[in-house]
């Protein structure tokens, strides 16, 4: 970037990443109002995921061997939670957060080099996630749906903290995660092999990179402590068209009464934060960086969030126009005079 800039070092990037005075978070929320106001609340779904930085070394803030999604293996990194916000008029990041292993919080003097605040404890993904998203909806985030993978999906505490705030929910969890129908327990397996052929529905949940996502979808309603006249919690099941063994299994929460449309849509919904690492990833540097203190981590994702949620913003108010009733080049030709009827005796 120093290069591309005309600079002769890149002492002044570095500053601005770790020793300048700004406040990163201040950034961080003023840019999440610019992306609400700019994709709008409009049947909104926020949605939770991670993302891994390969990184050599072990004195970067965070850095240990785990499992990286970059690499789709144990690999030396770095993890970032994160939430997208995704309306029918884009998707951006909003906020980010830096994943420390136990390995790191075990160790003070480890965490003071790398400039690791003292009051930051150890804490579980999900429980990075559920300070996130208590956030975005204590800033004015009004999602219609929280989507999130297993990792997220098998956390009782997150997906209890989002009912007592009565805030709808898709989660992906993994095939042994156990529910209550009545009186029985069952393993979400279990009540797929149960659902009658003709419960099953084919759907379309959008376009993927290789044409329209359709698979077959149905919902089981199962207990839930809450006023059944206004909630309703499903194991929602997903199956694809040519294999019916290659099945996909999700917690729902919602307004009593949602078809199944509704929560099919809702799951499928979560590949725009998948999206937005790629585009983070590919367009703007999310993941090209040598910081390595928790500060210049955080300022760095804060502003790489910003220049995609800035390219995102900018398609949408591009695209987003409301077509006139003429074309912008008919309307050039008649102020001219270069309309059919110009030509009529030529």
């Amino acid at each position: 970037m120093a290069e591309a800039a005309g600079l002769a070092n890149p002492y002044g990037f570095q500053h601005l990443l770790g020793r300048a005075q700004w406040d990163a978070d201040a950034v961080r929320d003023a840019h999440g109002q610019a992306v609400l106001a700019g994709l709008g609340q409009a049947d909104a779904v926020l949605a939770i995921d991670e993302t891994g930085f390969i990184k050599k070394g072990h004195n970067s803030a965070g850095v240990a061997r785990q499992y990286c999604g970059a690499s789709g293996k144990l690999d030396n990194c770095q993890v970032g939670v994160f939430l997208s916000w995704q309306t029918a008029k884009g998707h951006a990041l909003i906020d980010r957060v830096l994943y420390l292993p136990q390995e790191w919080t075990d160790e003070p003097e480890r965490c003071r080099a790398a400039g690791i605040p003292e009051d930051v404890p150890f804490a579980t993904k999900p429980e990075l996630a559920r300070r996130l998203v208590e956030r975005a909806l204590e800033t004015g985030a009004k999602p219609a749906w929280v989507v999130a993978d297993t990792v997220y999906g098998a956390d009782a505490k997150l997906r209890f903290f989002l009912e007592a705030r009565q805030q709808p929910y898709g989660m992906a969890v993994t095939s042994n995660q156990s529910v209550w129908v009545e009186l029985t327990q069952h393993r979400v397996k279990t009540l797929a092999a149960q659902v009658p052929a003709e419960a099953w529905r084919r759907l379309t949940v959008g376009r993927g990179a290789k044409g329209p996502r359709r698979f077959e979808w149905a919902a089981v309603p199962i207990n839930h402590p809450h006023d059944p006249r206004r909630w309703q919690r499903w194991v929602l099941l997903r199956r694809s068209c040519d294999d019916p063994e290659d099945l996909a299994f999700y917690l729902a929460f919602g307004p009593a009464g949602t078809p199944l449309e509704a929560l099919a849509r809702a799951a499928g919904r979560r590949w725009a934060i998948e999206e937005a690492f790629a585009q983070g990833k590919g367009e703007v540097g999310l993941d090209q960086y040598e910081v390595r203190s928790w500060v210049g981590w955080h300022r760095h994702m804060t502003l790489a969030m910003a220049a995609h949620a800035l390219l995102a913003l900018t398609r949408a108010q591009l695209f987003g126009r409301v077509a006139s009733g003429r074309s912008t080049m008919a309307a050039f030709k008649k102020s001219r005079g270069l309309g059919p009827a110009a030509f009529a005796g030529s």
